[in-house]
């Protein structure tokens, strides 16, 4: 694949969590959070992307939403728990996906709020319209996904080099 090709991240938000008397790190998914994870995993699988690579932060509620959604893909892609991810900054998670090969075309990073829906801001410098709308609007709520493209390496990914190109969030 040629870098002049442009690179897909899908930015993931895990489903709604419990919060039963565990650290924040172990939360499991509440049930409405294992019936959206299973919905935004047929969005995806909707969407017609061909994952390479998914990037999943390590807590409970993460993994749980990353195993509820790939179910509904038509391919299962290599994946990372990537303990960097928990509680990661936009900059932090911009680090992550600076390491990514340079043979992978599209990663999904399953995380965490605020850092998603910052780094969601931070990447676009343009939006197709109503997917900026519906993010400001909306949000990004559990569950929620945002795809950006960009063109270049994985190394040259940094602020403002990407294009929101859709967003989802499940509704209310």
């Amino acid at each position: 694949m040629s870098v002049a090709e442009p690179r897909r991240i899908v930015l993931f938000r895990h489903a709604k969590a419990d919060w039963p008397q565990v650290s924040d790190h172990e939360r499991p998914l509440a049930e409405r959070g294992r019936m959206d994870a299973a919905v935004a995993g047929r969005k995806l699988a909707d969407s017609g992307l061909p994952f390479d690579l998914a990037l999943c932060s390590t807590s409970v509620r993460t993994r749980e939403t990353w195993k509820l959604a790939v179910h509904e893909l038509p391919h299962r892609p290599k994946t990372v728990y990537e303990e960097r991810i928990y509680e990661a900054s936009p900059g932090e998670l911009i680090s992550v996906l600076n390491e990514t090969p340079d043979d992978v075309h599209t990663v999904i990073l399953i995380g965490h709020n605020p850092g998603v829906q910052g780094l969601a801001e931070v990447l676009s410098d343009s939006a197709e319209p109503e997917a900026r709308e519906w993010m400001r609007r909306r949000g990004f709520p559990a569950a929620a996904f945002a795809v950006l493209s960009f063109d270049g390496s994985w190394k040259s990914l940094e602020p403002a080099t990407a294009s929101l190109d859709s967003y989802w969030a499940p509704s209310e």
